[in-house]
């Protein structure tokens, strides 16, 4: 393919979005816009580290993992090579909000070449029983959490357990939060998978001191409504097109880190 021509075919073309280089961090672009260096050099500053960092808590309301940052991080600097390659072509003249449509105009040169490889019925049931979390329907869970206020050592939670049982005495207090409708995925993410199977094991209305990953906790279940499991001759059309999306943007991804290969990522604070 002719990368010139094919450029500014594309300019031509309207934009493409491209959902998982993660638009949420072109708010984070800015950042190094404005401080040029060396072209074949990528530097991924502190402050890019701290802003996407930022972002990602607004919209997940947790802290990233190292995996999570190194997956934002990875987007930005995708981003960086997509503008980079665009500027080297003057896809920014004439544009009003340069960064960000030099990138979608790179990103549709990137996937302008790219095709998806043959699947078969067999092959794409197996894609399907990979991610079967995405189909198929949790369980969901209404329950309640006492809180402790101040000593909350195994034996204490117990017996408090107990006293709201009135099976014992406690003279400990606690605030009282309620939970409706929370999925088991997401009880696994916020208390661990231990945690979300003893609740489906609990007898409904018994307060009991519960293990999770930020210790015990004194929780009632109220009621757990079951999950669904998803058939994949029942939703096939879908499935394949999930595939296809999810296919395209690896290939995209790919080929934007092939054309990446050209620079040099240098990361603020680490050590070479």
């Amino acid at each position: 393919m002719d990368l010139s021509n094919a450029l500014k075919r594309a300019a031509r073309e309207p934009l493409l979005h491209f959902l998982v280089l993660g638009l949420l961090l072109f708010g984070a672009d800015h950042l190094l816009n404005a401080r040029r260096e060396d072209p074949q050099t990528i530097t991924v500053g502190a402050d890019v580290q701290k802003e996407v960092r930022e972002i990602f808590v607004a919209g997940m309301k947790r802290e990233p993992t190292s995996g999570d940052m190194k997956k934002l991080v990875d987007r930005w600097v995708d981003n960086e090579v997509l503008y980079r390659e665009g500027l080297s072509l003057g896809l920014d003249r004439g544009d009003s909000t340069i960064r960000e449509r030099v990138i979608f105009k790179a990103m549709s040169i990137a996937r302008s070449g790219l095709a998806l490889p043959p699947i078969d019925e067999p092959g794409l049931r197996a894609w399907f029983e990979a991610r079967r979390d995405r189909y198929d329907t949790p369980a969901r869970f209404d329950f309640m959490e006492a809180v402790v206020v101040g000593d909350s050592t195994p034996e204490t939670l117990e017996t408090f357990a107990a006293a709201l049982n009135g099976t014992a005495r406690s003279d400990t207090q606690s605030d009282l939060r309620v939970f409706k409708d929370r999925p088991r995925t997401n009880l696994v993410e916020s208390y661990g998978s231990e945690f979300a199977d003893k609740l489906t094991q609990l007898k409904p209305g018994e307060w009991q001191a519960v293990a999770s990953t930020a210790g015990l906790r004194v929780v009632r279940v109220e009621a757990v409504k079951p999950g669904t499991t998803a058939k994949f001759d029942e939703m096939k059309d879908s499935v394949h097109q999930d595939w296809k999306d999810d296919t395209m943007a690896q290939l995209t991804s790919d080929a934007v880190r092939e054309m990446g290969k050209k620079y040099a990522v240098r990361t603020e604070g680490e050590k070479p």
